[in-house]
């Protein structure tokens, strides 16, 4: 009979919790913090979806974590976007997306390769810009290539010299 109630009731917990995420939490439930940086979606808080609540919920509890120099640049990252034009934010999103199906390998081969180009002189990466734009599509596909196979080859050297 005990385990019986003690089964009943944890059901109910579980369903109760269930209500409680498909209805989104509601104003009164976010921590001081949560409403002072959410503090401009108050008035319409509770009539928002409850998975956009989540995702704001989620970037508040982000923004809570970042240091202020962080925050300084989620305001200019934010500042940028907002001025892009309909069409360019429907182009990034549609590459994030391509990304994001990417194999986490593919991904990370593609970070390590902005990280280098980034660490790149400005000169020098205008450079590759400039003789990027002047390669049909065919010199692009080989000159991709190429760069796969010399990344291939250090890969293979580092891990040699490891062992």
């Amino acid at each position: 009979m005990k385990k019986t109630i003690t089964k009943i009731i944890s059901l109910m917990a579980l369903v109760y919790a269930g209500m409680v995420m498909a209805e989104g939490i509601t104003w009164d439930r976010l921590t001081p913090q949560e409403q002072r940086i959410l503090k401009r979606l108050q008035s319409r808080w509770d009539s928002l979806d409850p998975q956009r609540r989540q995702r704001l919920l989620r970037g508040a509890r982000r923004w809570a974590r970042m240091t202020p120099a962080q925050r300084a640049l989620a305001r200019r990252r934010l500042r940028r976007w907002q001025q892009m034009s309909p069409e360019r934010r429907a182009m990034i999103r549609k590459r994030f997306e391509w990304f994001r199906r990417l194999p986490p390998a593919e991904r990370e081969r593609l970070r390590n390769a902005r990280r280098w180009y980034r660490s790149l002189p400005p000169q020098r990466r205008e450079a590759l810009r400039r003789r990027w734009r002047e390669m049909s599509p065919d010199e692009r596909r080989v000159w991709r290539q190429r760069m796969r196979r010399r990344l291939e080859q250090r890969r293979h050297w580092r891990r040699l010299r490891r062992h």
